[in-house]
């Protein structure tokens, strides 16, 4: 299927009005359980239907905001029961052509909330968060809420575009759930960011996919399981069928990790415990 034709999919399949309130588990998990995983879940999932569109897999980019002194990146650090994620996220590699998805993640301990607004991708310009909500043609009115509160958080705490995150994600939905999804992330990689609205196109991404940076033996995969706070039978058998660990894996806060590394300063994103023998 062409690209543009996934993506119309995505615009008219999705329902961007929606507060998500999930919880979630993030695990690192060796590339040798990607399989054994997929044929565990075939009785209960099957292939989110934007990822069957896209041939398997898509590509998802997110420009990262955060405060001068990282302050959204420290309370990831510091595990704060409460605390929230700025971002601006499209899909593609190179993007072009899906949507602009502004959006605002919260964590009220293991709950997460995320909102956002859904503007076109040639909508993200110079001077959009200057502009009048009444002039962005929203579907819902909470989405326009969502693009004042990002506004209003952008505009409180100072927040500065700090570094542009990809990866490629696999994703599972569950057949008989309300709502259940099993994501494999892989290729992570970054770069600070120069410019915000070119996407990174004009510079260089830096892996952070590696059993280096990780400081593990191999390079591995992020399993994301995601669900109500009705978790399903199935799920809790996934974690200890495989004795699966569950770890506070962010992504951002890796390619914070990560910069700070490559620029001499700080270390690698996981404790020594996490160490594979």
């Amino acid at each position: 299927m062409s690209t543009r034709r996934h993506i119309q999919q995505i615009k008219d399949g999705a329902d961007f009005s929606t507060e998500l309130d999930r919880f979630e588990a993030k695990y690192i998990i060796p590339r040798s359980l990607v399989e054994p995983i997929k044929e565990f879940i075939k009785p209960y999932c099957v292939k989110d239907r934007h990822c069957e569109a896209a041939g398997g897999h898509y590509y998802i980019v997110t420009i990262q905001y955060d405060t001068p002194s990282l302050s959204l990146h420290y309370a990831k650090e510091w595990e704060l029961a409460h605390r929230f994620k700025l971002r601006v996220r499209t899909y593609g590699k190179p993007p072009g052509h899906a949507p602009v998805f502004m959006e605002i993640k919260r964590r009220y301990f293991d709950r997460i909330i995320k909102s956002r607004a859904c503007l076109p991708f040639d909508a993200w310009q110079p001077g959009i968060l200057q502009k009048h909500v009444n002039d962005l043609n929203f579907k819902t009115v909470k989405e326009r809420e969502a693009f004042r509160e990002f506004v209003r958080l952008h505009n409180e705490i100072g927040a500065e575009p700090r570094v542009i995150v990809r990866y490629c994600r696999e994703a599972f939905t569950g057949i008989f759930d309300h709502y259940a999804r099993i994501t494999f992330d892989s290729q992570l990689c970054y770069q600070p960011v120069r410019d915000e609205f070119d996407w990174g196109r004009n510079g260089r991404f830096i892996s952070m996919d590696s059993g280096i940076v990780k400081r593990r033996k191999e390079s591995s995969l992020i399993l994301e399981v995601k669900c109500t706070e009705q978790v399903p039978t199935w799920m809790i058998e996934l974690v200890q069928h495989f004795e699966l660990v569950r770890v506070g894996n962010c992504k951002y806060s890796t390619a914070i990790w990560m910069e700070k590394l490559m620029m001499g300063r700080g270390d690698s994103p996981f404790a020594d415990e996490m160490i594979m023998d």
